[in-house]
């Protein structure tokens, strides 16, 4: 099922998770892809004092980014979103359309803040966007939590997405979207759109993580999503959220 494509809302996450077990913390490969060395340099040297991060490439143009994406298959890409040669977008699609990268991540770290980037740049199937003013340690946490399967913004964008989201969906739903889904499956479903982790999934339902894992993957595959920031798409235009909460 194609999603129909209105506006994003994100599962959040703080520094404060990577210090608890609420984040895995496995080891993880990352590649960069900056058409600015000096950042590509900066990042690297950011990212591995975390132990579990192991920068394994960098480029400098999105054609060389991709190129790499698909030899190293690394976990994460982190990536400007306007570079030379293949701009972060085409290179996002790309590397979604890819079965052999089926468990890369693009997270997209820039400078450009406009409503339409951020758009189309979840459209094209990036698990994040963040801005290059991100602090280090949030930087590092990002990456975990990206490669656990969560999507993130970060927080002066979530807040103009949120506010979009509750406008465009008011009066606008489609129950037919969840048709298919148990009653179970749909309670699951409506705690994701409000926001909850697989944690809190379990804590609130009185379920296991592993049960509360299980009803998530279960979910993304009945409804063809990507990831979770997806099914939240689906929870609010499905009608289970509804603006506001």
């Amino acid at each position: 099922m194609a999603l129909p494509f209105q506006l994003c809302a994100t599962i959040l996450y703080d520094v404060e998770d990577c210090r608890t077990k609420r984040v895995p913390r496995q080891k993880l490969s990352v590649v960069l892809v900056d058409d600015q060395p000096l950042v590509c340099a900066g990042l690297r040297m950011l990212l591995e004092q975390d132990p579990a991060i192991a920068v394994v490439g960098e480029a400098e143009n999105g054609r060389r980014g991709l190129w790499l994406v698909q030899q190293k298959v690394p976990d994460v890409v982190l990536r400007d979103i306007r570079m030379p040669e293949l701009d972060g977008l085409a290179a996002t699609r790309l590397i979604v359309a890819d079965a052999r990268l089926h468990a890369t991540r693009v997270v997209v770290l820039t400078t450009f803040d406009e409503d339409k980037d951020i758009d189309q740049a979840i459209r094209a199937g990036a698990a994040g966007y963040l801005l290059k003013d991100i602090a280090p340690d949030e930087l590092r946490c990002a990456v975990h939590i990206v490669a656990n399967g969560e999507a993130l913004l970060s927080p002066a964008i979530t807040r103009r997405v949120m506010q979009r989201l509750r406008s465009s969906t008011a009066g606008q739903t489609n129950p037919a979207l969840i048709a298919d889904l148990t009653e179970r499956e749909q309670e699951i479903l409506r705690h994701i759109g409000l926001g909850e982790s697989n944690e809190e999934l379990a804590e609130t339902l009185f379920i296991s993580p592993a049960t509360a894992r299980t009803y998530v993957s279960r979910l993304l595959s009945k409804l063809a999503a990507r990831d979770r920031s997806q099914l939240v798409i689906i929870a609010y235009e499905s009608g289970l959220v509804r603006p506001g909460g």
